[in-house]
């Protein structure tokens, strides 16, 4: 009950719908009332008037009466018959019931309709004076005419009562077609990307909804402003410090070739290595700025295999310093359709990754496949892996993880998220060795698409 009274307390559309359906309600008890009093006075109006042409007739046609006495006749239905005698025989009646005529009416009735109790039964009675000075009696059971009248009110009500779940099906089902395009706003913005910050279309809403979404439109431009400002101060830091960090990589080159004393030397070699993480460090930020950038890239067919090629020649070293060996296990080439430099990072930062956390002498693998209308690139390395658990958390920015003891900034996997969420792709992890739940098998999954 609780839960009930929280959503007509929340939802305009449920309040919408009660009150309509209660509103259809009250009318329609007062119509069903009105209705069924209507045709009840109606049916014993229509059952006076039976009485009156009845007269009329006996009369028209100088009609004259014989009583039948105690003799049944074939058809007769007590409850319902008419009954039609002079008033003067009513001086005649024997019984004391109303199962033989004549019966004993009151001798100084009046002209005129009136309701009677005779011999136990209440009578609706009709007493006329006929052209030739004759007074007749017209009379009907009360409780038969009760009965009839109320059949006749009680299927007046049938309309009402197939109209009634009929309206309420009808004011539910307009409810909520009048209630859908908020619905289709709501499921639209919330499969919305993070990054999508382009304005909702306010032209086919309603005028009611029209002001929230002009608000909403406005918010997400200072949003898509804030966040093009914090990119641009981004990319401007790193861009303004790549310069500094190129010039002091290439004096601790020079400075490498100088004699220095061993403890000069220890020192000299974490200096340059730090410079070095801070150069990486640079190029990484810069990259990210441009991953997250909106600008339109142009899209191409891209063969998967050569951004293996291309990535292995810029890796290759690396690998060969920790003697891992790395290699293309895929023999047949594909090609998509995307820009080939963001590929080509995406596959670079997913093997540098690759190669960092793999211990020496361990493997790195790179496939691709085409699965129905997909494309599957998978880099799998012999590496820890990633725990279950953490592999929510690795694509934030400047996330570690400290047990691996691997330096690194923590956004590589950044950088591939933010490629993959602008091209459509979906980025899977899982360990390459499922038993011994070690290593790390990343799969990029990109929709097959035409130039």
């Amino acid at each position: 009950m609780d839960g009930f009274k929280r959503r007509l307390s929340n939802s305009v559309q449920s309040r919408l719908s009660i009150t309509l359906s209660l509103a259809i309600l009250v009318v329609a008890v007062l119509a069903s009332a009105f209705a069924f009093i209507s045709a009840f006075k109606e049916a014993h109006e229509m059952q006076d008037e039976t009485l009156r042409q009845v007269a009329v007739l006996f009369d028209r046609q100088h009609m004259t009466l014989r009583y039948p006495g105690a003799e049944p006749v074939v058809g007769d239905d007590e409850e319902s018959r008419v009954i039609v005698q002079y008033l003067a025989d009513s001086a005649k009646a024997t019984g004391n019931d109303d199962a033989t005529t004549p019966l004993p009416f009151p001798m100084t009735l009046a002209d005129g309709l009136s309701t009677l109790n005779i011999a136990g039964e209440k009578f609706r009675v009709l007493v006329r004076t006929t052209s030739t000075g004759h007074r007749i009696v017209v009379a009907q059971e009360a409780d038969v005419r009760d009965k009839q009248a109320r059949e006749s009110a009680w299927r007046s009500l049938l309309p009402f009562l197939i109209l009634f779940p009929v309206l309420l099906l009808v004011v539910g089902d307009l409810v909520r077609k009048l209630f859908r395009p908020i619905a289709t706003l709501s499921a639209e913005i919330d499969q919305r990307d993070q990054q999508a910050l382009h304005p909702i279309d306010e032209n086919h809403l309603p005028t009611e909804i029209r002001p929230f979404v002009v608000a909403i439109n406005r918010l997400l431009r200072r949003v898509a402003q804030a966040m093009e400002k914090q990119r641009r101060f981004i990319a401007d830091a790193a861009h303004e410090l790549r310069s500094p960090m190129t010039a002091l990589s290439l004096q601790t080159e020079r400075l490498a070739s100088t004699p220095m004393s061993a403890a000069a030397h220890e020192n000299f070699q974490a200096l340059a290595q730090g410079i070095e993480r801070s150069r990486k460090l640079m190029e990484q930020l810069l990259t990210l700025a441009a991953a997250q950038s909106d600008a339109q890239r142009s899209e191409t067919a891209v063969s998967v295999h050569e951004v293996f090629r291309r990535t292995l020649e810029d890796l290759l070293p690396l690998a060969e310093n920790k003697g891992i060996d790395i290699g293309v296990q895929s023999t047949e080439d594909v090609q998509v359709v995307i820009n080939e430099l963001d590929l080509f990072v995406l596959v670079k930062n997913l093997v540098d990754n690759a190669i960092r956390y793999t211990p020496s002498g361990g493997r790195v693998d790179l496939r691709v496949e085409l699965a129905q209308q997909d494309v599957i690139i998978e880099i799998e390395d012999s590496g820890p892996g990633i725990s279950v658990e953490e592999q929510s958390l690795v694509f934030d920015p400047f996330y570690r993880n400290l047990s691996t003891g691997e330096a690194g900034s923590g956004l590589g996997l950044s950088i591939v998220a933010a490629i993959a969420e602008r091209i459509g792709a979906r980025v899977g992890l899982s360990f390459s060795d499922e038993v011994k739940q070690s290593g790390l098998r990343v799969s990029v999954l990109l929709k097959i698409r035409k130039c």
